[in-house]
């Protein structure tokens, strides 16, 4: 099957999922933020923001896949392909906020106690765990766009975090442990700080075109070099467009008699099969043109 058309299905396939897991997302932040209200659980509440993070992220991460599959443009000639890492910026700083939000409420709580209705908790919680489990088999997919994974690593940890609130549920209602809805919406804060202080670093180095992480520029140079006809290599450059989508430029110096189609037939085979890199851009050189240009680009 030809690669762009896989692709597109991929891309469809993962819009209808992102779809059907944003509307069990939608409705569980609206049952999880009212009975938060009348059961008087920060947990829950804190549950319900985190809930309400997934419908951005899940929204986000549907526009970005739209807007991304769009055709390109002159102004833009790599159409909307960063919307989705705007996306995952924008959506972990959104995890950030909320979690200041509840660890100030929550010390508040240790001071000043509040009766939490823990049935209603239990009740609703369970709700949460079983359209988390249903969201997960959805959005499980570890090639996807990093907007949808970012998408699947809230819903993920929303399953830990419905589990501590029905524990917390379960030991005030079994044990009087009236505190243990406020530390269960600490264990939420604690699920998510790392994972959107990652997400957040793993956008910013592709927004400063930083080298993908699984890309050893040492070794993409000695395999480069060890292509037919390929003397030298410099002024090599490797950044992301978004995610799964690498870019290659360099400086190609050939060997005297070399031929240019071969050569850059072998460099496209090497960058494709041993560092999954589709778009590349190579500047042929002799070695007197390398000699010229060695005082602009050292």
């Amino acid at each position: 099957m030809n690669c762009t058309v896989r692709s597109v299905r991929q891309r469809a396939g993962q819009r209808t999922r992102l779809l059907i897991a944003l509307a069990l997302a939608i409705v569980v932040f609206a049952v999880e933020a009212t009975a938060s209200i009348f059961a008087n659980s920060l947990a829950l509440l804190a549950e319900a923001f985190h809930v309400l993070i997934d419908v951005v992220a899940l929204g986000i991460a549907f526009v970005a896949l739209w807007l991304g599959s769009r055709p390109v443009t002159d102004r833009r000639t790599f159409g909307l392909l960063r919307l989705e890492i705007l996306a995952t910026v924008l959506n972990t700083v959104l995890l950030l906020v909320v979690a200041a939000v509840v660890l100030v409420e929550g010390l508040r709580r240790f001071s000043e106690p509040s009766q939490v209705q823990s049935g209603v908790v239990l009740a609703v919680a369970a709700v949460g765990l079983v359209s988390n489990g249903v969201s997960i088999y959805l959005l499980r997919d570890p090639h996807a766009a990093l907007a949808v994974r970012a998408a699947y690593l809230d819903v993920l940890a929303d399953v830990a975090a419905s589990v501590a609130v029905i524990i917390s549920a379960l030991a005030n209602i079994l044990a009087g442990r009236q505190l243990a809805d406020t530390f269960a919406a600490f264990l939420i804060v604690a699920l998510i700080v790392p994972r959107s202080v990652s997400l957040l670093r793993e956008a910013i180095d592709v927004l400063l075109e930083a080298t993908p992480r699984d890309v050893n520029v040492d070794t993409l140079r000695e395999h480069v070099l060890a292509c037919s006809g390929v003397l030298d290599i410099h002024d090599l450059h490797v950044w992301t467009i978004t995610s799964g989508v690498n870019v290659i430029s360099a400086h190609v110096v050939m060997q005297r008699g070399a031929d240019p189609s071969s050569v850059l037939d072998d460099l496209a085979t090497c960058l494709r099969g041993d560092f999954d890199i589709e778009h590349s851009t190579f500047q042929l050189e002799t070695e007197d043109r390398k000699r010229l240009e060695s005082g602009s680009h050292p």
